[in-house]
């Protein structure tokens, strides 16, 4: 088994009383259930092509999607359902929602080999974890490249899985053409995000609207408006509602991802499952990093400004120290705390404008909450 929880007897998503976006993170009838069935089959398909493949990459996968993940994309997407009017069976949303997680198990492989990041959901990267089993057996030649090019086919083989999984939900469904064009867009914006990214730190960038661009397309879209937006889809909605799915999803997947920049720079391991300062030891720019440089320029703080410089050797621990100290005494961690509760507010005012039952615009404003770690207040709304 794949240690998630134990399939149902009923087919999931037919339940008396409806799903919730966060009932459908898990949980007999939720996402889990769906992606465990998923699994299973794409796992037996597997060894029967070939024992070695299914045994080094497949099972790897699939444990990688198993052991982790706090199933907002699949929540946001039942959410986004319901918002459009979607009530009833939620299978085509839960399926959908375990496709999404197979395309962030995807960009979490290849997130890691690009950064070098060593571990991942409390356990060891997949090209860590490839590497190790290569030097174990003996293997000839670096067992580094070889852990590094079978991390990218693994990331090839989920990204596979979920285009295989989304292909046969939209087959199923009558709006399908419009949930394909949506998976397409997020597709091609994740893949622009993520080379933005590597871009900027090749380029040593520090801009505060080079930062925002690269966290909206690399993480807000497809964290939070698309997925919102794939449900609405398979309920039919309108423009103007998908217009306003997205609007909603990209302030609160901006401050879902602001927030993980926060976690990033100042975050407990043991809570985050990453190591603390991998983004400050590689210079990734973030709007954090950005808006401290400012900062630290207009304030003429030069000790700040050299630390957080593109030219800084930021490698050690102490260099890394010295730019947390540096984003503290700017007032930048202050700042992006603020641009979260500032965001948290744009997206409920956007998600309103849907006309979502109010019990719905609840649940979304539970899941912004989980998701940027601040309690979403309406534009306007004093603390």
């Amino acid at each position: 088994m794949l240690g998630l929880p134990p399939t149902a007897a009923a087919p999931a998503g037919l339940v008396d009383d409806p799903l919730t976006p966060s009932e459908a993170a898990g949980g007999a009838d939720g996402a889990d259930t769906v992606l465990e069935r998923m699994l299973e089959t794409r796992l037996r398909q597997s060894r029967a092509v070939d024992p070695v493949f299914a045994r080094d990459l497949a099972d790897r996968v699939g444990a990688l999607v198993a052991r982790g993940g706090k199933r907002l994309r699949t929540a946001f997407a039942l959410c986004g359902w319901r918002a459009a009017g979607g009530s009833g069976d939620a299978t085509a949303v839960l399926r959908t929602g375990a496709a999404l997680e197979l395309l962030q198990a995807c960009a979490l492989v290849h997130d890691d080999v690009m950064d070098g990041s060593p571990t991942r959901r409390g356990g060891p990267a997949l090209h860590v974890e490839l590497a190790r089993a290569h030097w174990a057996a003996g293997m000839h030649g670096s067992a580094e490249t070889f852990g590094t090019s079978s991390a990218v086919l693994a990331g090839d083989l989920a990204l596979a899985w979920a285009d295989d999984l989304m292909t046969e939900t939209a087959l199923e469904t009558p709006h399908g053409r419009r949930l394909h064009e949506e998976w397409r867009a997020m597709r091609s914006e994740m893949v622009a995000g993520q080379y933005r990214d590597l871009h900027a730190q090749a380029a040593r960038s520090s801009g505060v609207d080079e930062a925002l661009d690269i966290a909206t397309l690399k993480s807000a879209l497809y964290t939070v408006a698309r997925p919102l937006a794939l449900g609405g889809a398979l309920a039919g909605a309108g423009d103007r509602t998908l217009d306003a799915l997205r609007a909603a999803g990209r302030c609160a997947g901006l401050a879902f991802q602001l927030r993980d920049d926060l976690l990033g720079a100042f975050g407990d391991p043991a809570l985050t499952g990453k190591p603390a300062g991998d983004d400050l030891r590689s210079r990734k720019l973030t709007y954090l990093l950005a808006i401290a440089l400012r900062l630290a320029d207009t304030a003429g703080d030069h000790h700040a400004a050299a630390a957080l410089a593109p030219d800084a050797d930021t490698r050690s621990e102490r260099a890394v120290e010295r730019m947390r100290a540096a984003m503290e005494r700017t007032g930048a961690r202050e700042v992006v705390e603020a641009k979260i509760g500032e965001l948290t507010a744009m997206s409920l005012g956007h998600f309103e404008r849907t006309g979502a039952r109010p019990a719905v615009r609840q649940e979304f404003a539970a899941l912004v909450e989980r998701a940027s770690g601040a309690v979403p207040r309406r534009a306007g709304e004093v603390a």
